[in-house]
């Protein structure tokens, strides 16, 4: 049975510049003809990952890390167990060899991986294991390719350097997937979809322009230290997020507890997460007006066209309120033609737009997580 856990935000960013792109200035899209406010799907899964991370909503060893520097957490796990790092380099470099990874000359890899710490933790342990076996390339002698490195590496440690590449039962890894274009064999095919967030309104590029005064400046001294300027606007978003089950618990390796943990751990971080740009300037702390929650059947169904025509703020009511109830008039419009009879709602709502009996209104975010939680282990039971 096909289960889908869908996630619509509304929720409103007091002036800031959440995410940049190259120019400094706030990134944007053309929606329905009208100019959006915009936030990147990149963007906000970063920021949940980071807010599962802040809130400890997942234990450390079943989150990923993306990184090029794995020969250091290597080496770092190593010197934990007595082993000297210098000593290790090669004998790790010969390891993820084996496993179809290579080390550049400044002792990166070749690219961002993006690895559960099951993962890191197996390889610390498979050289540990092998130490002896795993003879290093004399000093000053020739690089190795990937292939020539692979083939110097013992049988073993091959077959079991290829067998740890499995996700390590990371969440995160698990939630977003992850592509090597050289080992396609270990990619993830991610059980999550992101939209980017987009303004429910049409927005303008707005800018402050600001000075800095020199604190040690003398009487003579007229002016300004320094001045300069930096876009911003404000803005209320529609975010869109929805998870295969039955995906996420296969990409977790069958453990159906982990994955019922990964949900309510995904809903309270897709909620708490804000991006990080520029807060030091515009400190725009605002957690959504509106959460809601649905349990799909039939398949996903994103909401933004709801927004295709663009909310107009009105005198007496919030942006917030209007675009929640565009969104409730929407949703029912579609679902009277596309949604399956059995899709359930569960919501926050501070708007007080939402249409009463539409779905379980619930008191706070746990709740809202642990039925999440909950109703999902009595689907897949069925």
């Amino acid at each position: 049975m096909t289960l889908f856990v869908e996630f619509h935000l509304i929720q409103n960013f007091a002036p800031s510049n959440l995410n940049r792109d190259d120019t400094g200035a706030p990134k944007d899209a053309l929606f329905g003809g009208h100019r959006r406010a915009r936030v990147s799907s990149q963007c906000f899964k970063r920021s949940i990952r980071l807010a599962a991370q802040e809130h400890e909503l997942v234990p450390s060893e079943y989150r990923g890390v993306r990184t090029k520097k794995l020969l250091a957490l290597l080496q770092e796990k190593l010197a934990l167990a007595g082993r000297d790092p210098e000593e290790a380099k090669g004998k790790i470099e010969l390891a993820l060899a084996a496993a179809g990874l290579k080390l550049k000359d400044d002792g990166k890899t070749e690219y961002l991986l993006f690895l559960g710490e099951g993962e890191i933790t197996g390889f610390a342990d498979l050289i540990e294991q092998y130490w002896d076996e795993l003879a290093a390339a004399p000093v000053g002698s020739e690089k190795k390719n990937k292939k020539e490195a692979k083939a110097s590496a013992p049988t073993e440690v091959v077959k079991k350097a290829k067998a740890l590449l499995n996700g390590g039962k990371a969440v995160d890894v698990a939630l977003f997937g992850r592509m090597l274009a050289d080992l396609p064999e270990v990619n993830r095919d991610a059980a999550c979809q992101v939209a980017h967030a987009i303004s429910t309104h049409r927005v303008e590029r707005e800018f402050d322009y600001f000075t800095a005064v020199d604190d040690k400046g003398g009487p003579e001294e007229t002016g300004a230290g320094m001045i300069g300027q930096v876009e911003f606007n404000s803005a209320t978003f529609y975010r869109y997020a929805v998870v295969d089950a039955n995906k996420l618990l296969n990409n977790l390796q069958g453990d159906r507890e982990l994955m019922l943990a990964a949900l309510e751990a995904f809903t309270q971080a897709k909620v708490r997460s804000i991006p990080t740009g520029k807060q030091n300037t515009f400190a725009a702390h605002n957690l959504p007006a509106f959460v809601g929650v649905c349990l799909r059947h039939a398949g996903p169904l994103n909401l933004a066209n709801a927004f295709e025509k663009p909310v107009a703020p009105g005198r007496d009511q919030a942006l917030s309120s209007l675009s929640v109830a565009e969104m409730a008039r929407h949703e029912a419009q579609l679902a009277g033609v596309y949604a399956d009879s059995s899709d359930r709602w569960a919501y926050l709502d501070l708007s007080a737009a939402w249409p009463e009996g539409k779905g379980v209104a619930l008191p706070n975010l746990g709740a809202l997580a642990s039925w999440v939680k909950e109703q999902v282990a009595a689907e897949l039971e069925v």
